[in-house]
């Protein structure tokens, strides 16, 4: 009976690949404009063995003053999880809410660290809905048509 009980256990989590640039510095710092702030989030995640699991949550931030980058930063922060004995049609939704819930904290403070390591302002990743940002991408994926498959 305890090979069907439900496993979810954080194994680590990791700053997995963060890189700053600042190409037209310093003579973009003594820009006196307020510079556009760009961010894109995404999540994967990736089978890495029988119920182990890399869960990975990336950030672009990109500000720019009119056609030129202040700063960008790209950054990875991912976790290992341990997930057993749940039902399939619930993994999709554990890998694309839970686990990165648990991740993007640690993002987001990476983020904002790394961005005023650099000598500016922190800028701070809002707080994501998961779920609905999951349920957006489920419902985008079923409006997209099947592949045409020719000989």
């Amino acid at each position: 009976m305890s090979e069907a009980t439900p496993v979810f256990q954080i194994q680590r989590l990791y700053l997995k690949d963060m890189s700053l640039e600042q190409p037209n510095s310093p003579g973009i710092l003594l820009e006196q404009e307020q510079p556009n702030v760009d961010i894109q989030l995404g999540v994967e995640a990736t089978p890495l063995a029988e119920g182990m699991f890399e869960v990975m949550v990336t950030a672009t931030v990109q500000t720019r003053i009119k056609d030129k980058t202040v700063f960008l930063v790209e950054a990875k922060q991912a976790g290992i999880f341990e997930i057993r004995n749940v039902p399939e049609e619930q993994m999709g939704a554990i890998m694309g809410i839970a686990c990165p819930q648990i991740v993007y904290p640690y993002l987001r403070g990476n983020v904002a660290d790394v961005i005023n390591r650099a000598g500016f302002p922190p800028v701070h990743l809002t707080e994501i809905n998961f779920q609905a940002m999951y349920e957006q991408q489920r419902a985008q994926a079923a409006n997209q048509p099947s592949p045409i498959i020719t000989q």
